[in-house]
């Protein structure tokens, strides 16, 4: 262990906003926290560390090479696109992510823009509010279509951790479900699930989920071509990566009538640009991805990430996901 490891935080104000501690990190060396760090200041903030905590804040193959002293990078979070691993490799820094930390709390945003697109909880509430119930003729009125899930196919597709638990929620709904295996899981016998190639599943599904990682394979895996392969009454959610799904296809799909409606809570860039097409398109619930970031999961983010510091310095680095 060194007690003199420099520590520093490019953008900890996401996982920290005031109602956790840095103490238990603090412990470990001398660390620097900055809320927020831009591009043009990453080099600055990181020279002379030994290790980088970095959420969003992108780490490259430049940012490396001007870094001689840097040890590791701790990324806060499971997705390490943000690091060029492959350089890390190349110079023998370990990039550690923090795997499974926020299961139940993406599993839970997933369901619940699944049934606001299904029963509309917040569009009806919000009619209410303006009074739109008070002058109705009569008891009941309804703002969109209402749907059961019940009986309805949802397709996984990224049968991963996250994957996983949201496909047992749907089941719990009463839905059949089908998934597309996961690299990083095993296939165990799965009494209620299915696994299915993706083009299959995309023209079965009444709803279709997207749980894998980010990768120059699964980048816009979600396009024009496969959105027209799925059912005019199907939904489309996303909260693992926004890159996943071709935007521009999608916004013309929902536009169209090709698709009854999404649930993001992710974007290709984030935050977005005015001009993102899915801010304006119809049926299409945005949230700022916030799935990862209930207090219990960046709880565990942060107690995750002290051990993977500590690991390191104790010369077992733990999560290293390029080693």
């Amino acid at each position: 262990m060194n007690p003199n490891a420099r520590i520093v935080v490019l953008d900890g104000f996401t996982l920290n906003p005031g109602d956790l501690s840095w103490s238990a990190l603090a412990e470990l060396g001398t660390l620097t926290v900055h809320d927020r760090t831009p591009p043009s200041e990453v080099v600055a903030r990181a020279l002379n560390q030994d290790l980088i905590l970095t959420n969003k804040t992108q780490i490259t193959r430049a940012t490396f090479e001007q870094l001689p002293e840097l040890k590791a990078v701790c990324v806060l979070a499971t997705g390490f696109n943000i690091v060029d691993v492959a350089c890390a490799k190349e110079r023998q820094i370990p990039v550690c992510n923090v795997p499974s930390y926020a299961t139940e709390s993406v599993a839970q945003v997933t369901l619940a823009l699944l049934l606001e697109l299904a029963s509309r909880v917040g569009v009806h509430a919000a009619a209410v509010q303006q009074g739109d119930w008070v002058c109705s003729l009569d008891f009941s009125f309804q703002k969109a279509p209402l749907l059961e899930l019940s009986g309805k196919l949802c397709g996984i597709v990224g049968f991963g951790t996250i994957g996983r638990r949201f496909a047992e929620l749907a089941h719990a709904l009463g839905m059949r479900v089908w998934a597309t295996p996961s690299r990083s899981a095993a296939a165990p016998p799965y009494a209620h699930f299915e696994f299915k190639p993706l083009e299959e599943l995309l023209s079965a599904a009444d709803v279709v989920s997207l749980h894998c990682p980010l990768t120059r394979e699964t980048e816009k895996l979600i396009n024009a071509d496969r959105l027209a392969l799925m059912k005019p009454s199907a939904l489309l959610l996303n909260t693992s990566r926004g890159p996943l799904i071709d935007e521009a296809a999608l916004a013309l799909a929902l536009q169209r009538g090709a698709l009854a409606g999404a649930g993001l809570d992710v974007l290709s860039t984030e935050p977005p640009s005015a001009a993102n097409p899915l801010l304006a398109a119809p049926h299409c619930v945005i949230t700022p991805h916030i799935a990862w970031a209930s207090f219990e999961a960046r709880q565990r983010l942060m107690q995750a990430t002290v051990e993977n510091v500590r690991a390191f310095l104790a010369g077992t680095p733990r999560n290293a996901v390029n080693l």
